[in-house]
């Protein structure tokens, strides 16, 4: 409902922080203001009409099932952060490059249990959860994981 292409593509931080383009459905107006890479907030005005419903049911991340076949992201995993949010963080938290051991995933134990992070301090404790992925990764693990994920997107909880 808005002027720009449905597709497109961001740039994001993958495994071993290698750097790949993340395939997603378009939710916000299309800027030419490629330096306004900030958090989503609650009620972001940039989010569209059709933007809001996609991402309450999570439509938006559909696509990166490419991403998936292509072999950069897994289903499960930490997911991958914005190259200059990657930097900030690198800097900013002790250890957070050692969730790039992993391929990203489309979900994972931190968005299921955490949500949405907002701010430097709230994405600190969504590593956390991560880490404790990392740590105890298995197929009972992800079996919890697709469970809950498929819970979140039917009540729509956690969408910025």
């Amino acid at each position: 409902d808005s002027r720009g292409p449905i597709l497109y593509e961001q740039p994001r931080t993958g495994r071993y922080g290698t750097p790949f383009n993340v395939l997603k459905f378009r939710s916000m107006i299309a800027t030419e203001n490629t330096d306004d890479n900030r958090f989503a907030e609650k009620n972001d005005k940039r989010v569209t009409h059709v933007g809001r419903f996609l991402r309450r049911l999570r439509l938006d991340e559909l696509p990166q099932m490419w991403n998936v076949l292509r072999g950069e992201m897994s289903l499960i995993g930490p997911r991958p952060e914005q190259l200059e949010f990657t930097s900030r963080f690198d800097q900013l938290i002790p250890f957070y490059g050692f969730r790039h051991t992993l391929r990203p995933g489309i979900t994972g134990w931190a968005q299921v249990i955490y949500g949405y992070a907002a701010s430097d301090d709230q994405t600190r404790a969504k590593l956390e959860f991560d880490f404790f992925y990392i740590k105890h990764m298995s197929v009972w693990l992800d079996l919890i994981i697709y469970v809950r994920t498929i819970r979140t997107v039917l009540i729509g909880s956690g969408s910025s």
